[in-house]
């Protein structure tokens, strides 16, 4: 099967020929802890979930915040496939400059387990919104420099505090929604 791979240290991205089996992807990551992101279209992006407390690489693919190495295969319904993006489409993506505000944020959720990925439910007008910290950093990360630094303080206080950072996260989440228009 063709993939893209992204080298993380390297910042290459390469073309593979694998074969899928049961274990291909725990083999290709040396972990069992594998994140699995749809942010490219007819596409899946597979990391190691262990990347952010290892302190791996961080980059984008568009705005998909990502950390060390990420294999990318094609998605046909929920077979993976063929990868159909080339290789310079896919480098024309991704950005390995990744500003102050998450550098600085990510340094310190690097010692803790949250997963960016995993969501979480916020309200807003009465609706449940599926959310996760990705998006909170994002969000964040366009505000002001003094609603960054409150944010970064506020993340501070939560783990010397040995708060739960995911439940920190939720609360910011929430406030975000709650600050945006109707």
């Amino acid at each position: 099967m063709k993939a893209l791979r992204i080298d993380g240290k390297t910042q290459v991205v390469e073309e593979l020929d694998i074969i899928m089996a049961a274990n291909s992807l725990y083999t290709f990551f040396n972990s069992i802890l594998i994140d699995e992101l749809a942010s490219l279209k007819e596409h899946v992006i597979y990391t190691d979930a262990n990347a952010l407390g290892e302190k791996k690489t961080p980059y984008f693919i568009g705005e998909q915040l990502l950390f060390g190495d990420a294999l990318i295969l094609g998605r046909e319904g929920f077979d993976e496939s063929d990868v159909k993006i080339t290789k310079e489409e896919l480098s024309s993506l991704i950005t390995f400059h990744v500003n102050d505000f998450y550098k600085d944020v990510l340094l310190l959720l690097g010692d803790t387990d949250v997963n960016l990925y995993k969501t979480f439910s916020v309200e807003k007008n009465g609706e449940k919104i599926a959310l996760n910290i990705e998006w909170v950093l994002y969000t964040f990360n366009i505000a002001d420099e003094r609603t960054k630094e409150y944010f970064i303080n506020e993340l501070k206080k939560t783990l010397e505090n040995r708060e739960d950072v995911a439940k920190y996260m939720q609360k910011m989440a929430q406030l975000a929604m709650n600050v945006q228009g109707e």
